[in-house]
């Protein structure tokens, strides 16, 4: 009881001070939405952005000199889990049964916070999870409304994160959530705090009906497909977006289409994408009409210890010191793309 008194004091003081000083300054950003593209402090803006799925497990130092290099190299988002624990570890906000633990807490305050500070967005991420993230986690609707909450009451005086309220909540394991609980998690964000974007991650493309369950039915901000993992992904992606936003138009319901999962690296052994197929995937969503698109990274799935781990472990040490060399080349061609094309939109 006293160790949990602590912790809430100390994560009221940190939301306190930090409120205290944002009150002073207009170095603050904000997420909104127009029709089908995101804004930043009101301007339309392509979400170019990174998988940093363990950032609450990273030392200070690491994550620090990441988001550094990310906003040199020209991304504005990155997505973090809110209850990532994968390889043993306690890399989360909420723990299992969506209770706040207060080391994570501060940790993604802060991390929200240097962001805020310099105009990038983070995609906050929960997740039923499946084993492979770590134990299986907020499988009650109470839980996961815990955790709902949790995030949205530490976070509310912040408003450069959305909240991706399950990743991939469609597969039939344990990280499958109905919509009927979506639909009540999303009424339980808009209760408490209404202007928050919200989204639910859906792997694989997204039929009609299921669109208009996530645009109409459960009311998301936006949808956020997990495109297959193929070969011939990448050239599908220009049309797939086309066909999203014609069919949101049919259904009278314009939202953006987000990636925020794409293919990666070392995820099968089948099919390694190069750095060519990465270019084709953004150049596709963008030409197509997506608000945005995530450079996705992950663990070695061939690999015993699972390394490079790259962004589910950061306590190997800074991200862009696990990529590979065929990722390394991918962000120089990014970039150039970002040079080109985002800038000075």
């Amino acid at each position: 009881m006293y160790r949990r008194l602590v912790a809430w004091l100390l994560i009221s003081i940190f939301a306190i001070s930090t409120a205290q000083s944002r009150a002073y300054s207009q170095d603050h950003t904000l997420l909104g939405i127009e029709r089908s593209r995101f804004t930043i402090d009101g301007k339309p803006t392509f979400l170019l952005g990174i998988s940093y799925y363990g950032a609450l497990g990273a030392p200070r130092e690491v994550w620090l000199q990441d988001l550094k290099q990310m906003k040199g190299l020209g991304f504005n988002w990155i997505r973090i889990w809110a209850n990532w624990a994968a390889f043993d570890q306690k890399a989360y906000a909420v723990d299992a049964e969506g209770n706040p633990w207060e080391q994570g807490m501060l940790k993604l305050r802060e991390i929200v916070s240097w962001c805020d500070a310099h105009g990038m967005i983070v995609d906050i991420t929960l997740s039923r999870g499946n084993g492979v993230t770590g134990p299986r986690r907020l499988q009650s609707l109470e839980s996961h409304l815990r955790a709902v909450r949790c995030l949205v009451n530490h976070l509310k005086d912040y408003k450069n994160w959305y909240l991706d309220l399950a990743n991939e909540r469609n597969i039939q394991d344990s990280r499958f959530t109905p919509i009927e609980d979506l639909v009540v998690l999303r009424r339980e964000v808009r209760t408490l705090d209404p202007g928050r974007l919200v989204t639910a991650s859906h792997a694989g493309d997204i039929s009609r009906d299921t669109l208009i369950e996530y645009v109409v039915q459960v009311g998301l901000d936006f949808i956020s497909p997990h495109r297959p993992r193929s070969a011939r992904s990448a050239q599908e992606t220009e049309a797939k977006t086309r066909e999203y936003l014609a069919n949101l138009k049919k259904i009278g319901k314009v939202v953006p289409v987000h990636y925020q999962e794409p293919f990666r690296r070392d995820f099968k052994e089948s099919w390694q994408p190069t750095a060519k197929d990465f270019l084709t995937d953004l150049e596709g969503a963008f030409r197509g009409g997506a608000a945005g698109w995530c450079f996705h990274n992950g663990d070695n799935r061939a690999a015993r210890d699972g390394r490079p781990r790259r962004s589910f472990d950061l306590r190997d040490g800074p991200l862009f010191a696990q990529l590979d060399a065929e990722e390394k080349a991918a962000l120089e061609l990014i970039t150039q793309f970002s040079n080109a094309n985002l800038s000075k939109k």
